[in-house]
């Protein structure tokens, strides 16, 4: 009888020094190639201590499920707020190949959909990026752009608190780029050719009216129907993208614009399945404010854990 191989157990140290941003925006380039994925979340719990789960099926690719929790109080109790691990499943028989510790494939996942999703609708030229927020999600987003959009020459990073965006800057190391903490982030918001969200935010931190024609905004931190970090203003005049169709739709990024009718479902143009289709119909001039939706989903932390295995089975 054939025996089942012993799936990996793989952690942030176990791949140290052995991925790269390039390579993980390369492998959902990949992955958006194949079959469109079949997806499904659950959510169980109060909105301030929610476990998710969110699985995929990609032919040719495999299954994925990545259980995790969000506890929004545990940042005060010195634990990470999300926790969790990524089963990985053969393609062919079903077993399992790897449990991928889940913060391993978060950082790659999200930073590369946030980094290719800007590859594709940000103006050329973009210079200035501003980050909001200070967590590990803003410091990967630092890292993913600098090494992927490398015209990237000046990052700011905005949080309620500056000794926060500072503590972020004075821990990054090396990035080919000038850092600096925002103190103002109206007049940051004003300044820069791309934003990125990372908030845990229920209510609007940027405003419509303070963005300049021509910039790409890039919003991560709302994952449920009460969180937001755009106002209707933004979302009336950009022309809108999200990653996936089905993970987004329950957010409140979009629903609370649809509800009040500053959108409508035809405003979204496309996911990434679209965008990256030779026809993509994308920016269409430098003027153009274009948003992207970051929600995540299960097929591409499939796409993402998916390569982290085999980059590591290459060594």
């Amino acid at each position: 009888m054939t025996q089942t191989p012993t799936p990996r157990f793989i952690t942030s140290d176990t791949a140290a020094g052995r991925l790269d941003w390039p390579g993980a925006v390369q492998a959902l380039r990949a992955g958006h190639a194949l079959p469109r994925a079949e997806i499904a979340d659950t959510f169980l719990g109060p909105a301030t201590a929610t476990m998710m789960t969110r699985s995929a099926f990609i032919p040719g690719l495999g299954y994925g499920a990545k259980p995790f929790t969000v506890f929004d109080g545990n940042a005060a109790r010195g634990l990470p707020t999300v926790q969790g691990g990524m089963l990985v499943f053969d393609k062919d028989d079903g077993h399992l190949r790897a449990l991928v510790e889940n913060r391993l494939v978060t950082d790659f996942k999200t930073a590369a959909d946030s980094v290719l999703g800007a590859s594709l609708l940000a103006r050329p030229g973009s210079r200035r990026l501003l980050i909001l927020g200070a967590g590990a999600v803003a410091a990967s987003l630092v890292r993913a752009y600098a090494a992927v959009l490398p015209g990237i020459e000046d990052v700011a990073v905005w949080a309620r608190r500056p000794d926060q965006a500072q503590a972020l800057l004075d821990r990054l190391g090396t990035v080919p780029a000038r850092l600096s903490v925002a103190a103002d982030l109206q007049d940051a918001v004003a300044r820069a050719d791309i934003i990125a969200t990372t908030t845990m935010a229920r209510d609007p931190v940027i405003r419509g009216d303070w963005v300049r024609p021509g910039t790409h905004v890039d919003l991560i931190g709302a994952y449920k129907a009460d969180m937001r970090e755009a106002d209707d203003a933004l979302m009336a005049r950009a022309a809108l993208f999200v990653d996936s169709r089905e993970t987004t739709a329950h957010i409140g990024e979009l629903l609370m614009p649809l509800a009040s009718g500053a959108i409508t479902a035809d405003s979204i143009r496309g996911d990434l399945y679209d965008m990256l289709r030779p026809d993509a119909r994308l920016r269409q001039s430098d003027d153009d404010i274009t948003v992207f939706k970051n929600g995540g989903g299960a097929h591409l932390d499939l796409m993402i854990a998916s390569w982290i295995i085999d980059r590591l089975s290459q060594a």
